[in-house]
């Protein structure tokens, strides 16, 4: 009886210690802890009147353009409200690394057909006036990770 009650014993310390270890630490494996995957999110401000030519590029184009240079498309937004709803363009790239994200963006740059896209776009006059991108990392508790 005193083995059984002893190993009752440990076995229930073991579990307290496996428990409180649990709270205080977090021993989940994600696939962003463990890819070092980033998401960017960025903002397009067209000029006045240019956003459905900006909406055309990105979906004739653009998106097919990330996705060949490794960023993965992950959503496209134009706000509700105005004025913003009339010249802005939010969407959400992920990307395998930072590093990655640099050197994604470099290749794109460098690549002739996007150049040629871009360029026959704003034949008719520049469509973006301004671009903000940030760099996100999904919290704990998001449902994207």
């Amino acid at each position: 009886m005193k083995i059984t009650t002893r190993l009752t014993a440990v076995a229930m310390a073991v579990f307290i210690l496996g428990f409180l270890l649990g709270q205080n630490f977090d021993f989940t494996t994600n696939a962003h802890a463990q890819s070092n995957k980033v998401f960017e999110l960025r903002t397009y401000t067209t000029a006045e009147g240019k956003l459905p030519n900006l909406l055309a590029r990105f979906r004739d184009h653009t998106m097919t353009f990330f996705e060949r240079h490794g960023m993965t498309n992950v959503g496209y937004w134009v706000p509700q409200d105005s004025p913003d709803s009339e010249n802005t363009l939010i969407y959400l790239l992920e990307h395998s690394s930072r590093q990655a994200a640099q050197e994604n963006w470099t290749d794109f740059l460098a690549d002739a057909e996007v150049l040629r896209v871009m360029a026959e776009s704003e034949a008719a006059g520049s469509i973006i006036s301004n671009i903000e991108s940030v760099f996100v990392e999904p919290t704990s508790f998001s449902p994207i990770r």
